[in-house]
């Protein structure tokens, strides 16, 4: 927080350059040169996919969804809208093919766009897990995702994945590598220790 006011002060106020210097001067010198490297931060590399679906994006919820993560600090590295193919489906809930409700999620999945995106930070996985909330909106807690905008169980406008395997092999299956960005956000080298 101190680094971004020092970035930007002199654009909000008549400061002059030494001011700014003599500020940044006293700013530890391990973080100012942490923050200066271009190398990513050790343990944030941890992936998840978030994917709004159907009702979400329907009801024009995407945005506020992507605004949670970002101010959460998580880094969007993937990001697509598309109709979602049955085969695809059948591959990401593979687990649940013999369920009896198993027709009705693939009708709901298919009925309209999907927002699905990979979002990178430390402890990405079970942060987001928690940020979604229960699949059940009447369990979930107002501020989670499902608390605030879930309607029912069967519309609980987004999915996010349960454990690293599960991130990793969902990923895959929504994600080409091409389509992942790589790049250094600057304020994760400010929140995550090495």
């Amino acid at each position: 927080m101190l680094l971004q006011r020092v970035m930007f002060l002199p654009l909000l106020s008549p400061w002059s350059r030494q001011t700014t210097r003599n500020v940044i001067a006293r700013f530890p010198a391990v973080q100012l040169a942490h923050f200066r490297s271009n190398s990513s931060v050790a343990n944030v590399k941890e992936r998840t996919l978030i994917a709004v679906k159907p009702d979400g994006v329907q009801r024009r919820l995407v945005g506020q969804i992507i605004r949670r993560f970002e101010r959460r600090g998580f880094k969007l590295v993937g990001l697509k809208m598309l109709q979602v193919s049955e085969e695809l489906l059948s591959q990401h809930y593979c687990q649940l093919t013999q369920k009896p409700f198993y027709s009705s999620l693939v009708d709901y999945m298919t009925s309209g766009p999907v927002v699905a995106m990979v979002w990178e930070g430390h402890n990405v996985v079970q942060s987001s897990r928690v940020m979604v909330g229960p699949t059940n909106p009447a369990a979930a807690p107002a501020g989670t995702v499902r608390g605030d905008f879930s309607l029912h169980v069967s519309r609980n406008v987004v999915h996010a994945s349960d454990s690293l395997e599960g991130a990793q092999r969902e990923i895959e299956l929504w994600f080409q590598g091409k389509d992942l960005v790589k790049w250094d956000c600057w304020d994760q080298t400010l929140t995550c220790e090495k």
